[in-house]
C-alpha cells in the first residue's frame, strides 16, 4: 500500500502592538535597532531546517496461494533433482475444464496419472491456475518439474493454466493470476521477464499452452502484464491452509 508522510510548520504572531508602542505606555524609549553601518554585531538569521520530501512506498501486489493440502494432494514421491530456476515456462493441461468446480479432483486427477502411470514424484508442473484465477502450489519449486516431451526442463519455473486452450477461451482472471504469479517468480528467483516462453517454443511435439494462451505469449501481453506488475513494486504469494482454505475451496466447489 503506498503511503507517504508530511511535515507541517507552524508560523504564530505573538501581539498587533508594536515594541514602540509597548515604550510609549511604560514610559521608557524602545532599544534602538543596531544598523550595519554603526559597526554593531548582528545576529545571525537561522536557516530552517532542510525538510525531507514525502516518501512513497511501494505497492505490494499479494495473491492466494492455496496448499496442497487444500486439493488433497498425495505426499510426494522420494526423489527429485534439486534445480536452481533460471527461467520460466507456461503450460495448459490440454484437457477442457468445463466445470471449474472440480478443480481439486481435476488437479488429484493428474497427480494420480503422473505418478502411477508416469513414474514422476509428483504432479509435473509448480503453480497451477483454475479458471477463476484461484492459484494452488502443486510441485516444490526446487525439484525439477516434468514433461512428456524431449525438452530438459531443469532450470524452469513451470506454470500450468488448467484447460485445454486450443479449444476454450483463456478467462481474463486466469491470465490475471498468470501474469502475477510470474512477477511473483521473477522477483522471486531473480530472474528475467524475457525468458517467458510456452512449452510449445521449447520443442515442436507439442501445440501447448494452446493457441488461445500461446497467442497471449508470441505477442508479448503477458510479459507486458508481468512487467507491470514488477515495475510497481515487491509481488508476494501468501501461502494459505487450514481453515482458511478450507473455506475458499468451499466457495470453489459451490461456484462462487
Amino acid at each position: 500500500m503506498a503511503g507517504a508522510s508530511g511535515l507541517a510548520m507552524a508560523v504564530g504572531a505573538c501581539s498587533d502592538r508594536t515594541t514602540a508602542q509597548r515604550g510609549a505606555e511604560s514610559g521608557t524609549a524602545p532599544n534602538p535597532v543596531p544598523s550595519p553601518e554603526s559597526g554593531a554585531p548582528t545576529e545571525a538569521v537561522a536557516e530552517p531546517p532542510a525538510v525531507a520530501p514525502p516518501t512513497v512506498e511501494p505497492i505490494l501486489t499479494s495473491g492466494v496461494l492455496l496448499c496442497r493440502d487444500a486439493w488433497g494432494a498425495r505426499p510426494a514421491l522420494p526423489g527429485g533433482r534439486p534445480h536452481t530456476i533460471s527461467r520460466m515456462t507456461i503450460h495448459h493441461s490440454g484437457v477442457v475444464l468445463s466445470d471449474n468446480r472440480t478443480i481439486a479432483e481435476r488437479f488429484r486427477q493428474h497427480q494420480r496419472y503422473h505418478q502411477d502411470e508416469k513414474g514422476w514424484i509428483d504432479i509435473a508442473y509448480h503453480v497451477g491456475i483454475d479458471l477463476g484465477g484461484n492459484i494452488f502450489e502443486l510441485r516444490d519449486t526446487g525439484l525439477v518439474g516434468d514433461t512428456a516431451t524431449d525438452y530438459d526442463p531443469t532450470g524452469h519455473f513451470l506454470l500450468l493454466c488448467e484447460g485445454n486452450f486450443d479449444e476454450q477461451d483463456v478467462p481474463e482472471a486466469q491470465l490475471d493470476s498468470a501474469a502475477l504469479v510470474l512477477a511473483w517468480a521473477a522477483q522471486h528467483f531473480q530472474i528475467g521477464t524475457d525468458t517467458l516462453a510456452g512449452h510449445r517454443d521449447m520443442t515442436s511435439e507439442t501445440t501447448c499452452p494452446g493457441a488461445g494462451l500461446q497467442a497471449h505469449v508470441a505477442s508479448g501481453e503477458l510479459r507486458r502484464r508481468v512487467d507491470d506488475l514488477v515495475s510497481r513494486g515487491p509481488v508476494g504469494l501468501q501461502r494459505v491452509c487450514s481453515h482458511e482454505a478450507a473455506a475458499i475451496m468451499a466457495a470453489i466447489a459451490a461456484g462462487r
